[in-house]
């Protein structure tokens, strides 16, 4: 009883934890219920490459999705249109200048040695230490004044390289250059292993966006070729607040039915079902905000159904629970054994339903991807909801009682057969019937 009540309150806390989220947290919408920025980028030849090639395309679409991903959006849509073009859709972002200045970058780092001249720098030549080398970059801190500065990780082969250079500049300087602009020089007093190396931004360090910036552009990736942004729109919503209005009516309409079909076949269970349900969707919709989650209208078509999978689970339960009280067995026994044997069943069927969401989530387009993302949650929390919530609820009102009153679960009196009743002195397990 102990650890029931202790996971009782631990769903108290997490659904009170939600109703907070919920409230304060914005929903995240897409573009087509919100509007957004509308750019299309063309690949620009150079000497180094002289033609486009399909492959080159390949990775400047996967660079430009990475650098989307990194401004913390969802639901964008970056698809190639023609040979040498890219669609870019943003959701929520009205200021294209703040899209295309974080797009269009070409986000080159490079590690320079000094040309020197009669004991003067008077340049600065190529290491071939780059931004391909490394294999993170995280914003940090210097710990004595704190300003902003980019700490940098290298991968083996680019920790190698580091080694090598600071071993070849000990007692000189080396340059750190950002998209063709020196951004420090410090001084090598030492070889430096590890793999690591810091970007401080020269007196005044960087103001945090700046450094913001500049770690996502590095952990993006540069772009494999110049990508020159030829048209330039805002859209507005395609479907809008209206459709938005509609879709909660919809909802509500649709929850509201299930409960009255729930409560008016299964009565007790019924009831239990719908405080299950209430608490599902308000932990489900928490975790949309913090993920965070865009919702376009395929999102919150995976979250209605995922709703219907939650009382598909406790319809499988029910059943059996009700199958288990037929045959005479006690309450407790009832209930344990109707959520062990439905288990197997609710497993497979939402394994298999993950498994298709996967699928469709890496290999489906944008607007799929919405679809499958907020089912796979819900798929994944239905499962807590039937087996955690509402056997522990189930376990709370109804404990050891005996069943005295087989209307309250949708069954007659004439329906419970006699089991065999055992001598025991724990009274859960005084009935336990006969097993199949």
């Amino acid at each position: 009883m102990k650890n029931r009540l202790i996971i009782f309150w631990l769903i108290i806390v997490i659904t009170l934890g939600s109703i907070f989220i919920v409230y304060k947290k914005p929903t995240s919408l897409g573009l087509d219920l919100v509007g957004g920025s509308r750019l299309i980028l063309e690949a620009q030849t150079s000497d180094s490459v002289p033609k486009i090639t399909p492959e080159i395309m390949d990775s400047l679409q996967y660079a430009i999705e990475n650098r989307v991903n990194a401004m913390g959006v969802g639901e964008t849509l970056v698809q190639r249109v023609g040979a040498k073009r890219l669609l870019v859709e943003i959701p929520n972002i009205k200021d294209t200048k703040q899209a295309k200045e974080f797009i269009g970058q070409t986000a080159e780092l490079e590690f320079k040695r000094p040309i020197e001249k009669n004991g003067e720098i008077v340049g600065w030549s190529s290491t071939g230490l780059t931004g391909k080398d490394l294999k993170k970059s995280i914003v940090g801190s210097t710990p004595q004044t704190g300003e902003w500065m980019v700490e940098l990780e290298f991968n083996a082969q680019g920790a190698k390289k580091f080694y090598d250079l600071t071993k070849e500049l000990t007692g000189k300087q080396m340059a750190i250059f950002f998209n063709n602009e020196m951004q420090s020089a410090p001084r090598v007093n030492e070889p430096i292993a590890g793999g690591r190396a810091q970007i401080t931004g020269g007196e005044g360090g960087f103001e945090y966006n700046e450094a913001k910036q500049m770690v996502d552009l590095l952990n993006a990736g540069a772009l494999p070729v110049g990508a020159e942004i030829i048209q330039e729109e805002s859209v507005g919503p395609t479907l809008g607040q209206d459709s938005i209005n509609k879709s909660k009516t919809a909802g509500l309409i649709g929850i509201s039915l299930v409960m009255v079909f729930m409560i008016a076949y299964y009565r007790v269970l019924g009831v239990i079902s719908c405080f299950a349900l209430i608490i599902y969707a308000l932990i489900n919709f928490a975790i949309y905000k913090l993920v965070p989650v865009t919702l376009t209208l395929t999102g919150i078509a995976g979250f209605i159904l995922s709703i219907g999978m939650a009382i598909d689970a406790n319809i499988l339960i029910f059943e059996r629970t009700k199958e288990e009280l037929k045959m005479g067995r006690s309450l407790f026994t009832a209930i344990n054994s109707g959520f062990d044997r439905a288990f197997t069943s609710i497993f497979d069927s939402n394994v298999s339903t993950i498994i298709t969401c996967l699928i469709l989530y890496c290999f489906g387009a944008s607007m799929v991807k919405g679809f499958a993302l907020t089912l796979i949650i819900g798929v994944c929390l239905s499962m807590f909801s039937a087996i955690t919530v509402t056997k522990n609820f189930m376990h709370l009102i109804f404990g050891t009682s005996e069943l005295k009153y087989p209307q309250l679960f949708g069954l007659k009196k004439e329906d419970i057969q006699n089991a065999y009743k055992a001598q025991e002195t724990q009274r859960e397990k005084a009935k336990f019937g006969v097993l199949d």
